[in-house]
């Protein structure tokens, strides 16, 4: 599944929108960032939580990190990191690649509001090596996403 899946996923629903493929590891912000030639903010990465008993997907800047209280408050419960088998299995996507588009799974999606800081952002495209570039507008509009405020930045955590 995984890239296939994405790569349908956006021929039905944003054809416009090309997977970039740099061939090398993309699996990590540090190696998305120098592979696409971007500060790593810029890199959207995509966090598998469970919030309570529901699975959810998480959209963020690639140096934001998720508040445990931020979450419970907007969200209900304290957010739980998903392992890599269970991410896998229920997201179709490998992790290093998980994105929010072609899912084995239907799950809710929320963006971070950080994304809102860049005119483009980039996700991962399904697989370890393969990115897509968007707005961040775009990116929650194709998958649905709700925005929410449960992260912190850099400059508000020092």
């Amino acid at each position: 599944m995984s890239e296939e899946s994405v790569r349908a996923f956006l021929a039905d629903h944003a054809p416009d929108i090309a997977i970039i493929d740099q061939g090398v590891s993309t699996a990590t912000v540090a190696d998305a960032a120098a592979a696409l030639g971007v500060e790593p903010a810029r890199i959207a990465k995509t966090l598998s939580l469970r919030i309570g008993e529901q699975v959810v997907l998480l959209c963020a800047r690639g140096d934001a990190r998720l508040s445990n209280g931020k979450a419970k408050a907007a969200l209900g419960a304290k957010p739980r990191m998903l392992g890599g088998h269970e991410v896998e299995e229920i997201t179709g996507h490998p992790v290093g690649g998980v994105c929010p588009f072609g899912l084995a799974t239907p799950l809710p999606v929320y963006c971070d509001i950080s994304l809102q800081a860049f005119e483009t952002v980039f996700p991962a495209a399904g697989s370890r090596t393969a990115s897509v570039e968007l707005t961040p507008d775009r990116l929650a509009a194709l998958t649905g996403a709700q925005w929410v405020d449960i992260c912190t930045l850099p400059q508000d955590t020092e």
